[in-house]
């Protein structure tokens, strides 16, 4: 069964959601729609990209569409990615979707999706649905549109971390709704990083911690922080029964340094 997976910033109080369903149900009756978020914050492609990435993550060979689209009916190009895990990504190229290609191996393929008779206000609908259905029905991703440089998409609104003088530079990509701080650091990395310890040095915001890497949330006791690898995949900051954001007051963005110690 082709699993058609579908975020966007449309939430759930018009029937914007349930048309695109429509759309794509009816080109390939067999696709099995799932919503994985349409909470996002109107226009924010950030939060948008995080959530297709996490999504990627667990499903890397289902179709992505992605829909965070504040430039609609611009200029910007939809597009189609082939992954390297066999999935797809659908949306527009803004940089909502190249996150989510790189933590399953990067782009293979691109390509531009015509949109000249769809409606400017709403491509969702008309454009990225209706190639979300098409490829459900096995249609090749080349059939789409045309061929485009991988090199010309819009980068993405965050990079992944970067070792350097010992530590391990990144960024907060945002809490989950238990204040728990994702960071930007992918678990398939860790050895590279040298991260794979049982004690982390943490710098984030303008605080400084010991804090012990651990499987799980509830293997410190309550109120301490710990740091695990989320079932999204990224290491992510802690505090058991608590919440890591409120503790220590950082944004999405704020910059992370982390270390092993000895």
């Amino acid at each position: 069964m082709p699993i058609v997976c579908f975020t966007s910033d449309f939430g759930l109080d018009d029937t914007w959601v349930g048309v695109c369903h429509a759309a794509v149900l009816m080109i390939c009756p067999d696709a099995h729609m799932v919503d994985l978020s349409h909470g996002i914050a109107p226009y924010d492609i950030r939060a948008g990209a995080i959530s297709a990435a996490t999504g990627m993550f667990q499903l890397p060979d289902a179709i992505h569409l992605v829909v965070v689209d504040p430039g609609v009916g611009g200029d910007r190009r939809a597009v189609c990615l082939s992954t390297e895990s066999r999935g797809f990504l659908i949306g527009p190229d803004n940089g909502v979707l190249l996150p989510a290609a790189h933590r399953v191996g990067g782009v293979t393929h691109a390509f531009e999706l015509a949109s000249s008779n769809a409606s400017p206000t709403f491509q969702a609908r008309d454009v990225f649905a209706p190639a979300a259905g098409r490829l459900a029905c096995g249609i090749a991703p080349s059939a789409l549109g045309t061929e485009i440089e991988v090199s010309s998409l819009v980068a993405g609104p965050f990079e992944l971390c970067e070792r350097r003088s010992g530590y391990v530079l990144g960024e907060v990509l945002g809490a989950d709704r238990y204040g728990s701080l994702r960071l930007n650091v992918p678990s398939d990395r860790l050895d590279e990083f040298e991260l794979a310890g049982e004690r982390l040095e943490v710098g984030i915001g303008h605080n400084t911690l010991t804090v012990p890497l651990l499987r799980t949330f509830s293997d410190v006791s309550e109120g301490e922080p710990v740091v695990v690898v989320d079932s999204s995949g990224w290491l992510t900051l802690a505090i058991s029964r608590g919440s890591a954001a409120d503790r220590y007051g950082v944004t999405p963005g704020s910059h992370v340094r982390l270390r092993v110690l000895p």
